[in-house]
Order: C-alpha cells, then structure tokens, then sequence
C-alpha cells in the first residue's frame, strides 16, 4: 500500500522563493502574536491565499519545536580531547546526550553516532549544528534521524 504522504529534505537554495515566504510569515506570526494573517503576509510579500495552500506543508526542518531528539554522525579527527570538545558544546547548548557510540578511528578519523535530547536547548538545532561544525577537528556533521 503507498503511504498517503511523502517527505523530502530540501536544501532550501533550490525552493521556489513562495515557500521561503510562507515559512518567513510563519516565523512573525510565532514572534508577534499580536500580528494578523494579513499584516504578516503583506510585510513580507504574499498573499493572504498562497500562506493558507502552503502553511500546513512546509516548515523549517531545523524548528525547535518539531522534536525532543536528535542523532547525528559526526566524523571526528582522532585526537585527544577533541570528543571532549563536542560533549561540552552538547552540555552548554542544553542539549542531553541520550546514546553515543564510536567506531574504530581509522585514517585519523573517529565515527561518532550520537543521539542527544533536544528539548531543553537554548539555541535552535541549525545554530547548533553550525557552532558543533566550527570546533577544531570535526570533519563533518550529518543529522540522521529527529524525533
């Protein structure tokens, strides 16, 4: 039996610009609750109808509010302290690690699977994401699964 619904990830460079304004009303609309349907599409440049056909459709992937749990891999340069570094950076977030597991470092680089809690953070997971990346030794984050 086909699934009534299909989900992608989509870098959002390739979206039509609609989309990005819809989620952009979204965003005022959660910060001002003070502010209508229609000042909120108008400030940003659609209209009233093109924000009802899309907004129960896209959402930032990112949204704090859309999960309690993330797992991530992150490919790690095999160098003392620098797990460390990244365990910090979880604790100073907020974020809780629930699991870890680390392969085997191979060619210098550690495999770490990591599945954290979410739900306490104090920064959004795409700034969190974008901080975890900039620290010495990490090669590469990728988020597979969100709860």
């Amino acid at each position: 039996m086909k699934d009534k619904h299909q989900f992608y990830v989509i870098n959002k460079d390739v979206l039509p610009e609609i989309f990005l304004k819809v989620v952009e009303v979204k965003k005022l609309l959660e910060k001002d609750n003070l502010l209508t349907v229609q000042e909120a599409t108008e400030e940003i440049g659609i209209s009233r109808s093109s924000f009802y056909k899309y907004k129960d459709f896209i959402f930032p992937f990112y949204d704090k509010g859309n999960g309690q749990a993330i797992t991530i891999l992150i490919h790690l340069q095999d160098e003392p302290g620098l797990l460390s570094d990244v365990l910090n950076n979880i604790a100073h977030a907020g974020g809780n690690v629930l699991t870890i597991n680390q392969m085997v470092p191979m060619n210098g680089i550690a495999i770490i699977n990591l599945c954290m809690q979410t739900a306490n953070m104090v920064m959004d997971i795409e700034e969190f994401i974008n901080e975890l990346e900039a620290l010495k030794g990490v090669q590469q984050i990728k988020i597979l699964a969100r709860e």
